[in-house]
């Protein structure tokens, strides 16, 4: 119960802290129908043991390594995971007064972002010394780098640059899809040349070219978290991993017990 009430008390506060921004929502068959924007579901490929404590807002793999960063006030971390068996290999607990949210790699450090605060916190990556802190302008939701810069979403439609040396803001572009801007963009992850977002509290991922902020693909993971089986409460979707050199992208979210590597299917 205790569980449950702590879910409950982070979404009000997030529907009374987030602008009322309408949600633009597509079906499949909107989609196929449209014969312009690609959509895809999903194969579960394997899965792995997750730490249904975890508020995950970050997410990102490197050298069999799973890189976590969680939320939440008072509970926001930064993780080093195992993911074979899901056991947390080190951590870092965030102050009190910060909302953690996303993270990313660049070379030997780890950035993460927080959420109301518009302070990040630059980390060296072996062993989470913490070596500096930075400002941005907007809230913190998701972060990606794409090997030249740094990108930030903030739940609206826009998606900021970053120099990642100096973290001065470069420039930003808008989401759309058809025209539409797509709203409520959280956690990040840099696939092939795209950027994968999280469409909060949906269960699609947009998938984004960052040059001109159109809407390439939607992967559509309805079903997913009943897979979680009933006994456990649960969050909303989010978080996303990829691994460039086996080509494997995983998947989980907020209080999930499991995370998923899936292969995407697309649907004809």
């Amino acid at each position: 119960m205790a569980g449950f009430f702590r879910i409950l008390s982070q979404q009000l506060f997030l529907l009374l802290t987030v602008p009322p921004i309408a949600i633009v929502v597509h079906s499949c068959s909107d989609v196929k129908r449209s014969n312009n924007t690609p959509c895809y579901t999903y194969k579960v490929v394997k899965t792995y043991a997750h730490d249904p404590c975890a508020f995950t807002e970050g997410l990102v793999f490197e050298n069999g390594i799973m890189y976590e960063g969680t939320g939440l006030y008072g509970y926001s971390t930064l993780r080093k995971v195992d993911l074979a068996t899901g056991s947390v290999l080190q951590a870092k607990k965030i102050p009190g007064e910060f909302f953690g949210e996303g993270i990313t790699i660049r070379g030997d450090r780890i950035i993460q972002l927080t959420y109301k605060s518009r302070v990040g916190f630059v980390y060296k990556k072996d062993d989470f010394q913490l070596l500096r802190t930075f400002n941005y302008s907007t809230e913190g939701w998701g972060i990606t780098y794409d090997g030249k810069r740094l990108i930030i979403s903030d739940g609206t439609p826009t998606l900021y640059f970053l120099n990642p040396d100096t973290f001065e803001e470069l420039g930003h572009i808008e989401v759309r899809d058809r025209g539409v801007a797509v709203n409520r963009l959280n956690e990040l992850e840099y696939v092939k040349g795209e950027v994968y977002a999280n469409v909060w509290p949906t269960e699609r991922i947009a998938r984004i070219d960052p040059n001109t902020g159109r809407v390439v693909g939607w992967i559509y993971l309805q079903g997913l978290s009943k897979l979680l089986g009933e006994s456990r409460e649960i969050d909303v979707l989010n978080g996303i991993a990829y691994d460039p050199v086996g080509d494997r992208l995983f998947v989980t979210g907020k209080f999930w017990p499991k995370l998923f590597e899936i292969k995407l299917v697309p649907l004809n």
